[in-house]
């Protein structure tokens, strides 16, 4: 096996569980200790992992990019998970929307949806729905204080959503892991996200195939604690598997579908399908 084989199949584990011991790849991978401590030392270098004592674990993530640079991202695969979140959120709800730059495009999608109550946190959602208001739409903006991703966090957000009972959330998140759950490198968004969730009947993550693997440096909630879970179909197969043992429900929204983006004249098509797995 090449060295760069080997080093995604280190990586590979990493995503899944967390952390790898050397004395256990020795063994899996038929190679020397200081083959595999060459590995680590070279996937270190690249940023991807973190060497401790008999092994590596994941490195937490703490830098958190703005809401423009993330908006540029996978900007097809996020329109597509957007078309299928908005999908299950029905008319005459009160649904809560958390910050982030998919959660953004998911209330793009809701602005024709009769008689919704929308709690946020994120000020971008909040102006999507303020730009096409109507008159059956009540929308909550938390107060707190603004992260690079344009949410509001901290004491003041804290006391906006303690009290309420929302139908449901779409919670945005920076990384997902199977040891780690769900997560995010800013603290105190992490905690104003716990509120929502815990103010919330039903959990929606929306979440693009590259999150899988990233950890922040603070769990937001478990794996299953999601109900569903609304990604696309570039996730590998592998995480699939994972991801299909620990979440309510996994639906792959189909990035090559066609579909109307919020502006675009004619009817939508929310394509997307349940994994198998």
């Amino acid at each position: 096996m090449l060295a760069a084989q080997r080093q995604e199949v280190i990586l590979d584990r990493i995503r899944r569980t967390g952390a790898v011991r050397v004395a256990d790849l020795v063994e899996s991978l038929a190679v020397s200790d200081m083959t595999v401590r060459r590995d680590l030392d070279a996937l270190e270098a690249r940023g991807a992992l973190r060497k401790v004592h008999g092994g590596a674990v994941a490195r937490a993530r703490t830098e958190e990019p703005g809401f423009a640079a993330k908006s540029a991202l996978q900007e097809d695969e996020k329109h597509a998970i957007a078309r299928a979140v908005a999908a299950l959120v029905p008319p005459h709800g009160a649904v809560g929307l958390s910050g982030g730059t998919t959660t953004a495009l998911v209330a793009g999608y809701l602005v024709d949806t009769p008689g919704l109550t929308v709690v946020t946190n994120s000020l971008p959602v909040a102006e999507v729905f303020h730009r096409a208001a109507r008159p059956d739409r009540t929308v909550a903006l938390t107060g707190g204080f603004r992260t690079p991703s344009d949410a509001l966090v901290g004491p003041l957000a804290l006391a906006s959503i303690r009290g309420l009972n929302l139908d449901l959330l779409v919670l945005g998140v920076h990384g997902i892991q199977e040891r780690a759950g769900f997560t995010t490198p800013n603290l105190l968004e992490a905690e104003t996200d716990r509120a929502l969730v815990e103010a919330s009947g039903s959990l929606v993550v929306a979440a693009d195939h590259s999150k899988w693997g990233t950890v922040g440096i603070s769990t937001i909630v478990p794996l299953d604690r999601c109900d569903v879970l609304v990604t696309d179909d570039g996730l590998d197969p592998a995480a699939r598997a994972v991801l299909g043992e620990h979440v309510g429900r996994l639906v792959l929204a189909e990035v090559g579908a066609a579909g109307r983006r919020p502006g675009d004249p004619g009817p939508e098509n929310t394509e997307q399908r349940e994994d198998p797995a």
